[in-house]
């Protein structure tokens, strides 16, 4: 018997691989064009650290300023300050730290320098006592700051900014190294957190300066 095979319709043309680098591309640009925009919409100012959503308050901060007298946060009203959490006897991280913010005060314009200020918040309150925060600050610059919160309400103070420390390499009451949050917090006149720059950004100085010059428009 003979068989017959049914009938075969016209194969849909193939596309050229043109059409698909152009496809592809194409699909691409809307891709990043989407990133872009949302990056737009969460950064507008386009800061090189990483911005807080608008009109976050900064967590309050009070204790032992490095005179000896009570300090909050919010003494520093009408100034930018920049928000540091660290200890006294930190071997690089934290001297790091306060060396780049000193330069990065210097190089903003004069009457900008005035209205920023330096906050070394300590995570180490058994260590570090008043006497020794104000000539560790001061040694980096004469304008700098140094909290002291004694526990709990250190703890307590350090999750609500989102910073963790950690006690290690405990040799004796008086002897261990501390882990903690690197992260430095900067916080407008208001009292608004608006950037937040990582350690490993600390040698952009002409970007931070660029940041602080943004937040105190």
């Amino acid at each position: 018997m003979t068989q017959f095979s049914e009938p075969v319709g016209p194969s849909a043309p193939s596309r050229s691989w043109k059409q698909s680098l152009t496809l592809a591309v194409l699909v691409l640009c809307g891709l990043l064009g989407g990133v872009l925009a949302y990056s737009k919409l969460r950064n507008p100012a386009n800061f090189f650290g990483t911005s807080y959503p608008p009109q976050l308050a900064a967590p309050p901060l009070s204790g032992i300023g490095e005179d000896g007298q009570a300090l909050a946060l919010s003494d520093f009203r009408g100034q930018t300050v920049a928000v540091f959490f660290g200890f006294l006897n930190c071997p690089n991280i934290c001297p790091t730290t306060l060396a780049a913010l000193e330069r990065v005060r210097q190089a903003l314009p004069v009457r900008q320098r005035e209205q920023f200020a330096t906050l070394l918040v300590s995570v180490d309150p058994k260590r570090d006592t008043v006497a020794k925060v104000r000539e560790y600050v001061r040694f980096f610059s004469p304008s700098a700051h140094g909290m002291v919160i004694p526990q709990p309400q250190l703890t307590q103070a350090a999750a609500s900014w989102g910073v963790g420390y950690q006690y290690t390499e405990v040799k004796g009451p008086l002897d261990y190294q501390v882990n903690h949050t690197t992260g430095i917090y900067l916080v407008d006149q208001f009292g608004m957190r608006r950037v937040v720059w990582d350690y490993t950004q600390l040698n952009e100085l002409d970007r931070m300066v660029s940041d602080i010059r943004k937040v105190m428009r």
